[in-house]
């Protein structure tokens, strides 16, 4: 069974920087697509980030603006959203999400979900 770990969120003042990790286990992933998705309180989950675990190929929504990087290190089964100059609209529950096959920025088509790390930014 595929299982998704994040960790690295936390409260950090308004300018600051943030990298989360997505530890996965439990399967193949040279195939898989993995996405980071945030949910603020009251608002539907937004896609951040999302990319391929073998190959190229990323994707970025909206709110990044820019201020986002994912990366991945295939020896150590992790993916990577590093977000800089953190805004108070960023605060969230970051959540990454694996599925088989290409890049979508639904979360709907991902099959596998981490537990979320909670991100507070103050101003």
């Amino acid at each position: 069974q595929v299982q998704l770990v994040e960790s690295g969120g936390g409260l950090v003042q308004a300018g600051g920087s943030l990298r989360l990790s997505c530890v996965a286990a439990g399967g193949t992933f040279s195939s898989y697509a993995v996405g980071w998705f945030r949910q603020a309180p009251g608002k539907e989950r937004d896609v951040v980030a999302a990319i391929r675990w073998a190959g190229v190929g990323t994707y970025f929504g909206d709110s990044g603006e820019g201020r986002i990087t994912i990366s991945r290190d295939n020896a150590k089964n992790t993916v990577y959203l590093q977000i800089n100059s953190l805004k108070p609209e960023d605060t969230a529950v970051y959540y990454c999400a694996a599925r088989p096959g290409s890049i979508s920025r639904s979360g709907d088509d991902y099959n596998y979900w981490g537990q979320g790390t909670q991100v507070t930014v103050s101003s």
